[in-house]
């Protein structure tokens, strides 16, 4: 019954990938990060495996507890937003894993921005004043605070990379209807509000982030996960001021100190280019980065599951989960 591939990083207790076959099981997505089974097109179970992307390049090494970090931060925000929009969780029966209603995903992802960092400086540096039709001022320098939040939606590529879009381009070609649109885009400002009291709270500032959605029925609901740092950038609010004014890099918790070192190695993921070898030493700050990120934005210690056989504990975990709750399939 237990059906998986072995994971290629077993001296690094990681979880690299899983191929299970469950019960009413439909097809299974194999995403950058997510391993996404359909359970008869009503519930999705999500297996939040350790592999890590930067480029939209699945890099070739996966990172201790980075999927645990992932899913448990996610399910806290979850929690902590399904009063600004109805979101697709049920519940989370392994730390790697949520179980949660099944969607029709929009086939945008929606970035807001509340500082000048990470692709949105790159374009601003090369030149451009607008992103994805929004217009930027002159004068902004690397991490500075925008005047006010932007959003800067993407396409959602299935394979390669994600392109900017514009707001008039995602209409004019439907990809989303005005009417939805315009709720994706109260829904976003109003989760990066909270998002960033949340990080507030804890010293930390909320950089930017992207939210994706789905429609259940008539009703959009939120979908996949939701402020961890694969999806999202935070700094240090401590010293953030200081440093803009003296012209230092921010002290950040996000992937983009993991894209800094791919370009560091010759690497944007662009044709022809080779993903650079990560050193054991490389990985192991990787998977440090992740947990003190959890650490710092729920305020709580990080509690490392046991990564001994790793797929057979989610295998087992979901399969009791199956059994308790024979509606759910």
């Amino acid at each position: 019954m237990f059906n998986c591939y072995l994971i290629s990083m077993k001296m690094n207790e990681a979880l690299k990938g899983t191929n299970f076959s469950f019960p009413n099981q439909k097809q299974v997505y194999h995403g950058k990060v997510r391993d996404v089974y359909n359970i008869n097109d009503e519930y999705l179970i999500m297996v939040v495996s350790d592999r890590i992307s930067a480029f939209d390049v699945i890099l070739p090494r996966g990172i201790p507890y980075k999927g645990q970090v992932l899913n448990q931060i996610a399910n806290r925000f979850l929690d902590a937003t399904s009063d600004i929009v109805p979101n697709w969780k049920i519940t989370s029966p392994d730390p790697n894993v949520t179980v949660g209603y099944f969607a029709a995903p929009f086939k945008v992802e929606m970035v807001i921005r509340g500082y000048l960092t990470g692709h949105a400086w790159r374009e601003y540096r090369s030149g451009k004043r607008s992103l994805c039709g929004v217009p930027l001022p002159e004068g902004l320098r690397e991490h500075d605070r925008l005047p006010n939040p932007i959003i800067t939606p993407t396409t959602k590529a299935e394979t390669g990379h994600d392109e900017d879009i514009s707001r008039e381009e995602i209409i004019s070609s439907g990809l989303v209807s005005e009417a939805d649109y315009v709720r994706l885009e109260e829904y976003t400002t109003l989760l990066f509000e909270r998002g960033t009291r949340m990080a507030v709270e804890k010293g930390l500032i909320l950089v930017d982030t992207k939210y994706e959605f789905g429609k259940r029925g008539d009703h959009i609901i939120l979908i996949d996960e939701i402020n961890t740092p694969d999806s999202s950038r935070y700094f240090y609010a401590e010293g953030y001021e200081e440093r803009q004014k003296r012209g230092e890099q921010q002290k950040q918790l996000s992937k983009e100190f993991v894209r800094q070192w791919l370009i560091s190695q010759g690497f944007q993921g662009k044709e022809g280019q080779k993903v650079p070898d990560m050193p054991d030493d490389f990985v192991a700050r990787v998977s440090d980065r992740y947990i003190e990120l959890f650490e710092n934005i729920t305020g709580e210690k990080f509690l490392k599951a046991d990564t001994s056989g790793i797929e057979e504990r989610i295998y087992e975990n979901i399969m009791q989960f199956l059994e308790d709750n024979p509606h759910q399939v």
